[in-house]
């Protein structure tokens, strides 16, 4: 094997390994270092897609349990864990396998390993140094837990552990109200589980558009999830019997004891850059601990370079994605760019919540003067047939130029939906380019477009 390569990316995560193959297409000598004996990181392994493995099947398990009885189809459903699990398993093997064909297919060597970078140009592994012309530091984020509480992936869990139950539990809580929260406290929620989720803040789903998540709490609630918001948990012990966990207002007040078989840590996750030798060869981290890099993603050392969780931004995998394409472009003398306010984000609960831009508290708070369009998917005749009226889109728009600012969705197949926006608004398109758009009928998009047409007040079907 040879020791010098023009390219070595540390972590094989989304952002790593597809830095990595747009490295390696345009001719560039392409090394990626990985830890876990599996490519593709969190996201593949332990994250994006065993979650969404989990989420279909168990959206499948509660609508043969109750909803498709109303369409006619009458079935009494048997839930098998064992083989849902070795179904997200099983996705899990095939994606991972899948990135394993394209390095041997775009001559990408791979290195078993954990790296530290000993000094620029110089990453050493095991006994091993490897010399490269540019270092990409790709390598993700990791949970976060609360002080004194310990995840042990057993009764204490993380998503990890979530993933991974081995029976449904009678009850759980779990802590945060965001997207990760939200989605696996949900898939345990259809499979049987009591669920009961515990938020600091004073509604679900912070930071996003507030019409949206005051309309996803009324839903979540009115399927089963439990909420105790603007509290906090000050401690939790466990024991063979479960959980025991002190819980007090967040303002301050009078504790309580609750009591439970299973709590799911999920307040957020923080840049991995354990072992990454970064503080002995000067790379600089801001006070929330991630890289600091600049408008191309090169760190404060010449020829170290950062993307994904691991720099400022949301901690996406389709944001870790493109930024490593651009820099992969950019390192080969090609320009790139990302647009950050056009990167969607998806919750993938039922119905699914997407976003995009701004919401319409930063337009206010950035006394910005907008125009907000929304339509309901109860006036949507394909919603209606499908038996998903649950929802809404909204647009918003410049006042005076009428370009598109942000979108907020929630309602069937949300993630879906948003990219035609996303794509509208990466043009500096406006909501009449959506509005004067042909949309089939009767199709969910047309949803979009009444919501484009409600900006100037002339919606057709309410």
């Amino acid at each position: 094997m040879s020791y010098q390569f023009d390219v070595v990316v540390i972590g094989a995560g989304p952002g790593g390994y597809v830095t990595a193959i747009r490295c390696a297409q345009l001719g560039m000598k392409t090394a990626v270092i990985e830890k876990r004996r599996e490519l593709g990181g969190t996201c593949l392994n332990i994250g994006c897609i065993p979650s969404k493995a989990l989420l279909h099947s168990s959206e499948k398990f509660e609508e043969a349990e109750h909803h498709m009885g109303v369409m006619g189809v009458k079935v009494s459903p048997e839930l098998d864990l064992k083989a849902m699990m070795k179904h997200k398993a099983d996705v899990v093997d095939a994606n991972t396998k899948g990135i394993e064909f394209l390095f041997k297919k775009n001559k990408i060597t791979r290195i078993e390993g954990t790296g530290e970078i000993i000094e620029a140009g110089k990453v050493k592994v095991g006994k091993k140094t490897y010399g490269a012309d540019n270092i990409i530091i790709a390598t993700g984020s990791d949970v976060i837990s609360l002080p004194d509480i310990k995840i042990d992936e057993k009764k204490i869990v993380s998503s990890t552990g979530a993933l991974e139950l081995s029976e449904v539990p009678k009850n759980m809580v779990v802590i945060g109200a965001g997207v990760i929260g939200l989605e696996l406290g949900t898939v345990w929620r259809r499979l049987g589980a009591e669920v009961t989720i515990i938020e600091f803040m004073n509604n679900v789903l912070p930071g996003m558009d507030n019409e949206v998540r005051k309309e996803a709490k009324k839903i979540f609630s009115k399927q089963g999830l439990k909420f105790k918001l603007s509290s906090k948990v000050v401690s939790a012990k466990s024991s063979a019997k479960g959980v025991e966990l002190n819980v007090e207002p967040a303002a301050g007040g009078e504790s309580e004891k609750i009591k439970t078989d299973i709590v799911l840590m999920a307040i957020g996750r923080k840049p991995y850059i354990d072992g990454l030798g970064l503080d002995k060869v000067g790379v600089a981290l801001d006070e929330r601990g991630r890289i600091v890099t600049d408008e191309f993603y090169e760190t404060s050392v010449e020829g170290i370079y950062a993307i994904g969780d691991v720099i400022a931004g949301p901690m996406l995998a389709h944001k870790a994605e493109d930024e490593g394409v651009v820099l992969a472009e950019m390192l080969a003398g090609q320009s790139g760019h990302i647009d950050y306010n056009c990167i969607p984000s998806v919750v993938y609960t039922w119905p699914e919540v997407a976003t995009v831009g701004k919401t319409e508290e930063q337009l206010k708070e950035a006394g910005v003067s907008y125009n907000a369009g929304k339509f309901p998917f109860m006036a949507n005749g394909r919603a209606r047939a499908m038996g998903m009226t649950d929802g809404f889109v909204k647009i918003l728009a410049d006042k005076e130029t009428d370009r598109v600012l942000g979108a907020h969705i929630i309602g069937p197949g949300a993630g879906d939906l948003i990219q035609e926006i996303v794509s509208v608004m990466e043009f500096e398109g406006t909501s009449e380019d959506i509005a004067r758009t042909c949309h089939a009928h009767p199709t969910l998009p047309e949803v979009v477009k009444e919501a484009a047409l409600a900006v100037h007040k002339r919606q057709i079907h309410m």
